[in-house]
C-alpha cells in the first residue's frame, strides 16, 4: 500500500511543482511591468531598465547555486519558505518604489526586483525540480520537461492576467498583489510537496539496484564534474545553442512584423518553447541523451536555414515554421541540462550541479542579444544576418556535441 501511494503522490507533487514554476516564471514578463515603469519613471533609460533583468537572471543563477549547496542542510520546506520570503521581498520592496524619487526608485528595483526576486525564483526553482525530479528515477526527462513547460510559459500564461491588474490597479498595486499571491503558493506548495525517504523505493527492486550501480559509479562532487573535459562541452554546447536561439526569442514579434505578419505571431515560439520542454524530457527518456541533443541541435539548425530562405522569398509562412523550430529547441535546452545532468554526474549532488550547470544562461543571454543588436544595426534593421548567425551557431555547436557524448561515454 505504501508504494501505491508513494506512486500516486508523486504526480501530485509534480502537479503541484508544475503550478509554482509557473508563478517563478513570471520572471520572464519583465516585458509587461517595463512599459509602465517606463511611462512613470521617464528619467529611466531604456539600458537603465534592461539591466533590471539582466540582474534578476545573474541572481537566478546564483540563487540556484546557494538552493543547490542548502540542499543538504535544509529541508525542501525550509529553502521553499525561504524562497517565498525573498519573492514576497522582492515584489512588495517593487511595490514602494517613489515616482518623486527616480533615482532612488531605480536602485530600488534593481535590488527588490532584481536581487531579491531573482535569488528567490533561483532558490524556489532549484528545490522544486530537484525534489520533485527525485520521485521520478524512471522518468527524469519527463517530469523535467513539464515542471520546465510550466517555468517557460508563466509569463504567457499569467501575463495577461497582469497586464489588466495594471491597467485596474496601477504597476505598484500589482506588485504588491503578487508579492502576496506568489508567497502563498511557494508556501502552499512547501506544505504539500515532500522529499522521498533516503532508501524509499518507487519502482521494482531489479530497476533500483541496477541504478544503483550505476550510480556508485557515476556520482561526482561539483569540483569533481567542473574538472571534467564533458561538463565544459557541454557547457559550451549549451551556451552556443541557447545564444543562437536568443538571436530572434527577443525579436519575436518584431520579426513577424517585419515579413507582414501580426505581432501576436511571436508568441509562437512562447508555445512552442513549452512544448519543446515536454518534447525533449520525453524524448530523453526514450532514447538517451544522444538522440535528445542530436535532435534538438538538428531543429535549432532547420531554424536558422528555415528563417534564411524565409528572408530570401521574403515568406511569413516560412517565417513562422522558422520560429516553431527555434522555440522547440530553445525549449529543449533546459530540459536537457536538468536530464543530461542527473544521468551523467549522478543524483548524489545533482542539486549543486544543476544549479553549477544553469550558469550557461548568463553568457548566452549576453552574447545572443549583444550580437543580435549588431548585426540588426549593420544591417539597418534587415533580420537576415541574424538568420544566417543562427546557421553559424549551430554549425559550430556540432563540434562540442561530438566532443561531450563522446567524453560522456567514459566513466569516471
Amino acid at each position: 500500500m505504501k508504494k501505491e501511494a508513494n506512486s500516486g503522490n508523486r504526480w501530485l507533487y509534480l502537479a503541484v511543482g508544475t503550478v509554482m514554476l509557473l508563478f517563478l516564471g513570471l520572471i520572464y514578463a519583465w516585458s509587461i511591468f517595463k512599459v509602465p515603469l517606463s511611462e512613470i519613471y521617464t528619467d529611466w533609460t531604456v539600458a537603465q531598465i534592461s539591466l533590471t533583468f539582466t540582474i534578476s537572471m545573474i541572481m537566478f543563477c546564483i540563487g540556484g547555486f546557494i538552493g543547490g549547496i542548502l540542499t543538504k542542510k535544509l529541508s525542501v520546506k525550509i529553502r521553499l519558505i525561504i524562497a517565498a520570503i525573498l519573492l514576497f521581498v522582492g515584489f512588495f520592496g517593487a511595490s514602494r518604489l517613489q515616482p518623486d524619487n527616480q533615482e532612488l526608485s531605480l536602485k530600488m528595483i534593481y535590488i527588490f526586483y532584481g536581487v531579491f526576486g531573482g535569488a528567490g525564483v533561483g532558490l524556489g526553482y532549484n528545490a522544486v525540480i530537484v525534489t520533485v525530479t527525485q520521485w521520478f528515477s524512471d522518468k527524469v526527462g519527463l517530469a523535467s520537461g513539464i515542471m520546465l513547460m510550466g517555468f517557460g510559459l508563466g509569463g504567457l500564461a499569467l501575463g495577461s492576467v497582469v497586464s489588466k491588474l495594471i491597467e485596474i490597479d496601477g504597476i505598484a498595486n500589482t506588485f504588491g498583489i503578487l508579492a502576496i499571491a506568489i508567497a502563498i503558493c511557494m508556501v502552499v506548495g512547501a506544505i504539500i510537496i515532500k522529499s522521498p525517504a533516503p532508501r524509499e523505493n518507487i519502482e521494482n527492486k531489479e530497476s533500483e539496484k541496477s541504478k544503483a550501480t550505476d550510480e556508485a559509479v557515476n556520482n561526482y562532487s561539483p569540483t569533481e564534474m567542473i574538472k571534467t573535459g564533458k561538463f565544459w562541452y557541454f557547457m559550451i554546447w549549451a551556451i552556443l545553442l541557447n545564444s543562437a536561439a536568443l538571436l530572434v526569442i527577443n525579436s519575436a514579434a518584431n520579426i513577424s512584423l517585419a515579413f507582414g505578419g501580426p505581432a501576436v505571431l511571436g508568441l509562437i515560439i512562447s508555445l512552442f518553447n513549452g512544448a519543446g520542454r515536454i518534447f525533449a524530457g520525453s524524448n530523453f527518456d526514450r532514447n538517451g541523451t544522444k538522440l535528445t541533443s542530436l535532435c534538438n541541435m538538428v531543429l535549432m539548425l532547420a531554424a536558422g536555414v528555415l528563417l534564411s530562405v524565409a528572408a530570401l522569398a521574403d515568406s511569413l509562412i516560412i517565417v513562422v515554421f522558422g520560429l516553431i523550430c527555434a522555440g522547440l529547441a530553445y525549449g529543449g535546452m533546459p530540459t536537457i541540462t536538468a536530464a543530461y545532468t542527473n544521468k551523467t554526474f549522478g543524483p548524489r549532488d545533482y542539486s549543486t550541479n544543476f544549479s553549477i550547470a544553469n550558469f550557461a544562461i548568463i553568457p548566452a543571454a549576453i552574447i545572443g542579444p549583444m550580437v543580435s543588436s549588431k548585426l540588426l544595426d549593420a544591417a539597418a534593421g534587415k533580420y537576415d544576418t541574424n538568420f544566417y548567425s543562427i546557421i553559424a551557431f549551430s554549425v559550430v555547436s556540432i563540434v562540442f556535441c561530438v566532443l561531450f557524448l563522446k567524453a560522456s561515454n567514459k566513466k569516471k
